[in-house]
């Protein structure tokens, strides 16, 4: 689901750069980059795309977060999650119908609207997946993200040449317990997180270049896989709780 959600990114990144006036909706530090740039270079409505960008994954990020943080119960998957999932979901199919209506060629207005939207959407994923708390893992901040996964490459091929003795379950210190993924297990989802975020962009970036209309059901599509799945996963826990 974490996977579906990252090719989600970058497939609205590919989107946003390309169809949108070459401005990022998920990245938001490649965006601050080029709101510096067009500032550098006096592109006065270069630099009005990326602070929509900014002020509308800002927003999203504070939606998200009064959504996912109404619970403090910790579980593999929260319901807050999946709700504020469905919230983004929503505002991408709003996105999709209006891509797809406007055309190819997007006035001014509307080009903004669907930057705010993208943005929206991309701030309360950031927040759902933060809920998650898996370390490491943040589907629209490559950055950290591949430093994590170098890191924990590090910690693994450590523990394959000397593995630590086996320690009492009230042994275990704060970042041991922190781990609750083995090795292996953490450095291929991190491996994989970065690779489908530029297998999204990819996908979504040749769509663009030869059926731009169609381009965003790519992010849809993955969001309702991921809500989909996540109402039968909550089905199946109330069943088996009874």
């Amino acid at each position: 689901m974490l996977l579906a959600l990252t090719w989600a990114a970058g497939s609205v990144d590919a989107i946003s750069y390309l169809g949108l006036g070459q401005v990022f909706t998920a990245m938001m530090t490649g965006n601050t980059v080029l709101l510096g740039l067009a500032l550098a270079q006096r592109e006065i409505l270069a630099a009005l795309r990326s602070i929509l960008a900014l002020i509308g994954f800002g927003i999203g990020v504070f939606v998200g977060a009064i959504i996912v943080e109404r619970e403090s119960k910790q579980t593999d998957w929260p319901p807050p999650v999946t709700a504020a999932l469905v919230l983004e979901t929503v505002i991408l199919a709003i996105f999709s119908v209006t891509y797809y209506l406007s055309g190819t060629v997007h006035a001014a207005e509307v080009t903004y609207f669907l930057i705010v939207l993208l943005a929206l959407a991309m701030g309360i994923q950031s927040a759902a997946v933060r809920r998650l708390r898996v370390p490491g893992i943040a589907t629209t901040y490559l950055t950290g993200t591949i430093t994590s996964l170098m890191v924990d490459l590090v910690g693994w091929l450590r523990w394959i040449g000397a593995p630590p003795p086996v320690k009492q379950p009230g042994a275990r210190n704060n970042v041991e317990a922190s781990r609750t993924i083995p090795w292996e297990q953490r450095v291929g989802l991190l491996a994989a997180v970065v690779s489908l975020y530029c297998f999204g962009a990819l996908s979504a970036g040749i769509l663009e270049i030869h059926s731009s209309r169609l381009a965003a059901s790519l992010p849809l599509a993955a969001l309702l896989l991921v809500v989909v799945n996540a109402f039968i996963r909550e089905r199946h826990q109330q069943q088996g709780s009874k």
